[in-house]
């Protein structure tokens, strides 16, 4: 009898732990729990390495649901179908951001959904047993954080390969431009004394410096350029030439009125030369033709007296 009561006891005991799971499944599904689930299918182009049965939907960081299914694509195998199972207190629509979130170092997915314009359309979920709706998730959604380092890494593996020979010029310059710097280092040193010695004698001079800044500034006249002995000179200078030019003008008139006179003075004495040459021309042609003429005068061609004897 003894052993008989302990069976019993151990199968109420079993049964009440069996009944103790359900229910608490039940109350985590719709009481104390996400609540009513609501199913979603998701379309990945591309490998979905990661993602598992069970894994998390994140919507704006925080969790509302789980993966319930992972299938590919008969027709185009590069695509992933999942399958979500999603809080029905969760608006989904038309414009929200799927992704693949990388949890640490393991390597572990979840499905993340962000956001929405609350002008865009609701897609609506449905219940278990029904087809549910497709959404499709962009090109980089499938991108993994650690993936993206590799590719960066073997990216830079490339470059230095094919860059060796300038890395190891690059390096054999510096390496020269060093030992040139460690031959001429008194050089260096003595040019940084020099360089201290010129700033410190700056900085014993400063008030000198600075005497000599305001002279120039009276010279120039100030920041605003009114006055000053400069402005001044250059007036000057500009005034004479101003003057230098009036004169110029007025000689080049004077001149000018000369050379027009003397002209007119030059002409009257041509005319006249030219008369007394063509009167002393006539008389010589008159002389050639009555040479007598120039000795007893009176008329050409008359002939000389016929002497008679007595």
């Amino acid at each position: 009898m003894e052993t008989r009561a302990n069976y019993i006891l151990i199968g109420v005991f079993t049964l009440a732990v069996i009944a103790g799971v359900f229910g608490f499944v039940y109350w985590f599904q719709n009481i104390g729990g996400t609540g009513e689930r609501l199913f979603y299918r998701v379309v990945f182009d591309g490998s979905v390495s990661g993602l598992r049965t069970g894994a998390t939907v994140l919507f704006n960081g925080i969790r509302v649901g789980e993966v319930t299914g992972l299938r590919l694509d008969p027709s185009k195998p590069k695509q992933v179908i999942a399958t979500l199972s999603v809080d029905k207190s969760v608006t989904v629509r038309d414009d929200t951001q799927i992704g693949l979130e990388f949890q640490g170092l393991t390597g572990i997915a979840s499905i993340s959904l962000i956001g929405g314009s609350p002008a865009a359309k609701v897609v609506a979920g449905v219940g278990a047993g029904e087809t549910p709706p497709l959404m499709v998730a962009p090109p980089g959604a499938t991108q993994d954080v650690t993936q993206a380092a590799r590719d960066v890494m073997r990216k830079l593996d490339e470059f230095i390969t094919e860059n060796q020979q300038s890395f190891h010029a690059t390096l054999a310059n510096i390496e020269a431009f060093t030992a040139t710097l460690k031959s001429n280092s008194e050089n260096i040193d003595k040019t940084l004394a020099s360089i201290q010695q010129f700033t410190a004698a700056l900085g014993r001079n400063s008030d000198r410096i600075d005497h000599i800044a305001q002279g120039l500034e009276s010279l120039t006249g100030g920041p605003d350029g009114k006055g000053g002995d400069i402005n001044e000179a250059a007036k000057s200078i500009k005034q004479l030439a101003d003057n230098l030019d009036k004169r110029t003008a007025e000689i080049t008139a004077n001149l000018n009125g000369l050379t027009r006179d003397g002209s007119r003075q030059i002409d009257a004495l041509s005319s006249d030369a030219r008369r007394t040459l063509g009167t002393i021309d006539r008389a010589v042609k008159n002389l050639d033709r009555n040479p007598s003429r120039l000795i007893f005068g009176g008329s050409g061609g008359g002939s000389l007296p016929e002497y008679r004897g007595r």
